[in-house]
């Protein structure tokens, strides 16, 4: 479903703030499949995913995405194959529209837009049985302004309108990092939920060890722009955080640098 060949991408080059972000990364994700990425700040996490969905172009390397060549597209181009929720709860959702003219642009998506716009009954039903299902209480608010509900609240929605029409690959990219420690939990239990139900191919950036080895079935560690583990099945499964640590301080010769992602 997505596939990345020798990826490369240097930001600045030929000046003092030159940086290699990634270099040469290959990896390819199966149809369905939910893989969760960790790395210290600056291993390249946000660089890859931002690669996959076009917000700049690789200096080499191919990226499929379903048998699509998709390299040489910009980002509005790829769009119509990825759901994305990104770390900023504010991003992604239109603060002074309601709820459901929200999900209601979310599934229009793509398509083509008259003077009869509007949203019909079956839709509103369609809508508020899905937003019962993050356990938010957000069925009852449909008609309130987006700019009103908590953090927490605008990522499920956000959540939500990303995979309304199923994307062949839906892209987190560290979406529960703003969150206090109890909504970013159920904001998680909603992304399994919607993953498993809606079979989505998911690559989901965090910066805690713990939920990269709860959540998805199998786990990519970045180091200076490189995948060092890749771990999955029984191994992953069977997981702590400790096992993470060692693996690596093995695989790197250094020891992991983010507090944040051990602490968590």
């Amino acid at each position: 479903m997505i596939r990345l060949e020798n990826i490369r991408k240097t930001f600045n080059p030929g000046t003092i703030n030159e940086k290699l972000a990634l270099d040469g990364i290959s990896l390819t994700l199966k149809d369905s499949e939910f893989v969760t990425v960790i790395g210290g700040n600056g291993a390249g996490k946000s660089t890859m995913l931002n690669a996959l969905a076009g917000v700049w172009p690789v200096d080499a390397g191919r990226i499929w995405i379903d048998d699509i060549d998709v390299t040489g597209l910009p980002e509005y181009k790829r769009a119509k194959y990825l759901g994305r929720v990104f770390q900023d709860p504010m991003t992604g959702t239109a603060s002074d529209m309601e709820i459901e003219e929200n999900l209601a642009l979310a599934a229009r998506r793509g398509q083509k837009r008259g003077l009869g716009w509007g949203i019909t009954k079956a839709e509103k039903e369609e809508y508020r049985q899905k937003l019962s299902q993050l356990g938010l209480g957000l069925e009852n608010r449909m008609t309130a302004k987006v700019g009103l509900l908590s953090g927490g609240q605008r990522q499920a929605l956000t959540l939500l309108m990303a995979t309304l029409q199923k994307p062949r690959a839906l892209l987190l990219d560290e979406h529960t990092a703003a969150l206090d420690p109890k909504t970013a939990q159920k904001v998680l239990e909603a992304t399994d939920r919607v993953v498993q139900e809606n079979h989505l191919t998911t690559l989901m950036i965090t910066h805690n060890m713990r939920d990269a080895i709860e959540h998805g079935e199998r786990l990519i560690m970045l180091s200076d722009g490189k995948i060092i583990l890749d771990i999955s099945g029984e191994e992953k499964k069977h997981l702590t955080v400790e096992d993470l640590l060692h693996k690596f301080e093995e695989a790197s010769g250094q020891e992991f640098a983010n507090d944040q992602a051990i602490l968590s």
